[in-house]
């Protein structure tokens, strides 16, 4: 039995993988759907309307990580789909998924996607023998002339034998995934390593309950712009009332 990729949604049919011997999905782009493409370091500022000079087929480029844009014949218009995509291939045009616009950290222009986030947690635990029930990462913003970084907060199911080398190899394979973080780390010229903070094992559940988030619909965010979802975890982690 073969299996292939496919990417649809409500909104209309995109691509999928013509080749199983390539990840990569070929772009529909004769199905009815016009397509435009955000660059996600552009992303804020489109949706403020300071940057409207989107991207189409004719311009995009490789190894950029883009927001899709839809104009479709059933209605929408400059309908922002939620999902970020990269080509692989412009002729012709394929791509592979991601992550999910909401799912981004760029505060210091690291442009950290899920994808990169995942795999470099999953080397990093296989490294380790750790094993990951849930976590959630934010941004460190500078203050007072400081450098930025990244904040883990992680509820392990089996903890590391030394979190200290735990959190070193999961910042070197974060810079291995993702190029943009490399160069914002090296030397630590605009950020420091990561930081690791371990919680108890219920605290997301107790979370997400409290957010009225619990079901198998509802999905931790697991990477976010802003500081919110940490603090409202640490505060849980200490017993104190969000």
């Amino acid at each position: 039995m073969n299996y292939r990729e496919n990417y649809n949604a409500s909104e209309g049919y995109f691509g999928f993988q013509d080749d199983p011997a390539d990840e990569s999905m070929l772009l529909l782009v004769d199905n009815g759907i016009f397509y435009e493409f955000i660059p996600m370091e552009k992303l804020d500022k489109a949706l403020k309307g300071e940057f409207i000079d989107f991207d189409t087929v004719e311009s995009v480029e490789r190894d950029i990580n883009y927001a899709v844009v839809l104009t479709t014949n059933g209605g929408l218009w400059r309908y922002l789909l939620g999902d970020a995509i990269m080509f692989t291939s412009l002729k012709p045009h394929k791509f592979v998924i991601t992550g999910r616009t909401q799912l981004f950290i760029n505060a210091f222009g690291e442009e950290l996607m899920i994808n990169n986030a995942e795999k470099a947690l999953a080397k990093t635990c296989s490294e380790n023998g750790a094993e990951v029930s849930n976590y959630t990462v934010a941004p460190i913003f500078m203050e007072n002339g400081g450098k930025g970084s990244h904040q883990w907060v992680i509820e392990f199911a089996k903890s590391p034998a030394d979190l200290e080398d735990f959190t070193e190899e999961l910042d070197k394979n974060i810079c291995f995934y993702n190029s943009d973080y490399e160069a914002k780390r090296k030397n630590n010229a605009t950020m420091l390593r990561l930081t690791i903070t371990q919680v108890a094992t219920g605290t997301f559940y107790k979370w997400m309950g409290s957010r009225g988030k619990l079901g198998g619909q509802n999905k931790v965010p697991r990477l976010f712009n802003k500081r919110d979802y940490v603090e409202q975890l640490l505060a849980i982690s200490k017993g104190e009332d969000i």
